[in-house]
C-alpha cells in the first residue's frame, strides 16, 4: 500500500501533520485498533478528500477527523467500544446543507447524551454558505464542519439513520432504524429562503430527540 506520507502532492508540513493526525489516532484508540488499521483508515479518508479539496492546507486535519468517525463506528461495529449513547445519522445528497443543519441541531440540543454524524452520496466540495449564515442566527457555528461521504462503518453504527433526499442512493442495511424527512434543498438559495428550511429541520431534530427520550437542552 502506498505510504500516505509520502504522497507527491503533499508538502514537507501536510507529510509531519499526517504523520502526526496517525499517533493522536493511535493513542485515541490503543488498545481497540493496531496501527496498520488506523493508518488504513487514514490514508483512504485522505484521499476521499484530496480529489475534491479547495484548500489542500486542510486535507491532514479532514482526514485525521473523518478517520476518527470512522474509528469510532468501527469500534462500535465490532464491539471494542460503546459510548453507551445512541448514535444518529443524519443524509442528504451533498452533506452540505440538511444533513449538516441536523447535525448542528442534534449536537447542540442533546450534548453527550447522543451522538451524531453526517453524511452525502455525493458530497460537495464545501457546506451551503447561507445554511451557515442561517445556523449562525441560532448560535450554531457549522462553518467549521465539511461534507464528507457516508462509509459503511458509519452506518453499521448508527441506531437511526435520517434520511433527507437522496433516494435510492442511500444505503440501507439491517437492523437501523430508517427515517425519511422530506425536507426541501437549500442549494442555490438565499438567506431569507433557508431560514424555513432551518426551522423546519429543527423541528424535526426537535421531534425525533423526544422519540429518543434524549432531553434536549433549553
Amino acid at each position: 500500500m502506498r505510504s500516505v506520507y509520502s504522497h507527491p502532492d503533499l508538502s514537507v508540513d501536510q507529510q509531519i501533520a499526517l504523520k502526526t493526525a496517525a499517533s493522536n489516532l493511535q493513542r485515541a484508540f490503543d488498545g481497540v485498533f493496531g496501527t496498520e488499521t488506523i493508518e488504513r483508515f487514514l490514508h483512504s479518508s485522505y484521499d476521499e478528500f484530496a480529489g475534491r479539496a479547495v484548500v489542500l492546507n486542510y486535507l491532514p486535519l479532514l482526514a485525521e477527523r473523518f478517520a476518527r468517525q470512522r474509528l469510532r463506528a468501527l469500534a462500535k461495529v465490532e464491539g471494542k467500544r460503546d459510548e453507551g449513547v445512541p448514535v444518529v445519522l443524519f443524509l442528504c445528497t451533498h452533506n452540505a446543507g440538511r444533513s449538516q443543519m441536523a447535525l448542528g441541531f442534534f449536537e447542540h440540543l442533546a450534548g453527550d447524551r447522543a451522538i451524531a454524524w453526517s453524511g452525502g452520496s455525493d458530497p460537495a466540495e464545501r457546506i451551503n454558505p447561507a445554511a451557515v449564515v442561517a445556523m449562525a442566527e441560532r448560535g450554531i457555528n457549522i462553518a467549521d464542519e465539511y461534507p464528507k461521504p457516508w462509509t459503511d462503518e458509519v452506518v453499521r453504527a448508527a441506531d437511526v439513520v435520517v434520511t433527507m433526499g437522496c433516494g435510492d442512493a442511500c444505503p440501507v442495511f439491517p437492523g437501523r432504524r430508517y427515517i425519511d424527512w422530506p425536507v426541501n434543498d437549500p442549494d442555490g438559495l438565499d438567506v431569507e429562503d433557508v431560514r424555513s428550511i432551518r426551522d423546519d429541520v429543527e423541528r424535526r431534530v426537535r421531534n425525533l430527540l423526544d422519540e429518543m427520550n434524549v432531553p434536549a437542552a433549553p
